[in-house]
């Protein structure tokens, strides 16, 4: 397993932005996938975005297509969500995980932070 802290969540108005991060323990980050899932109170965990260790494949939830953009820099042991034109159905608290290997179902995820709290005003 590896630790993971997330930073960057707060009170944003409808249509802005926020970018959060995620920071990981670990000399094999390089080599976990890394996701980002949300839970909203009463709903289940739900994909958002994940991303391979290479970089090079992504993958998005329907409902942020085309709003949200995950990266990660390896060199940082870091993995960020871009989170634009956000709407108040985003509020959530947004969790970081690692595993070795891609998948939209949070019950196959290893490692998991402790979650940042995202609220969007209308």
């Amino acid at each position: 397993q590896v630790q993971l802290v997330e930073s960057g969540g707060g009170l944003v108005q409808a249509g802005g932005s926020l970018r959060l991060s995620c920071v990981a323990s670990g000399r094999t980050f390089s080599s976990y996938a890394m996701g980002w899932f949300r839970q909203a109170p009463g709903k289940e965990r739900e994909f958002v975005a994940a991303i391979g260790w290479s970089r090079v494949r992504t993958y998005y939830g329907d409902s942020v297509k085309g709003r949200f953009t995950i990266s990660r820099d390896n060199a940082k042991n870091t993995v960020y969500l871009q989170m634009n034109s956000l709407k108040p159905e985003d509020t959530a608290v947004y969790y970081c995980a690692a595993d070795q290997r891609y998948s939209n179902n949070p019950d196959d995820w290893d490692s998991w932070g402790q979650g940042t709290q995202v609220t969007v005003s209308s």
